[in-house]
């Protein structure tokens, strides 16, 4: 279901590097944490919709239509 958590253990080190790096655009390290992951996730969708494109470039050449 949307808006459920779920719980994640960090190394308390590296999540205080992380807000010290970028504690001035991210409240905490849930906020950063959840801001990474949907990065990667849309840039895996950014990737697929760009091979989908090449696929498709591919069929419409051997076609001849391109």
């Amino acid at each position: 279901m949307p808006g459920e958590t779920v719980q994640v253990r960090l190394p308390e080190d590296l999540c205080r590097d992380a807000l010290q790096q970028f504690g001035s655009r991210f409240a905490d390290v849930q906020e950063l944490v959840t801001f990474v992951l949907q990065e990667c996730v849309r840039g895996e969708a950014i990737r697929m919709d760009e091979e989908e494109q090449r696929i498709l470039e591919n069929r419409l050449k051997d076609l001849g239509y391109i």
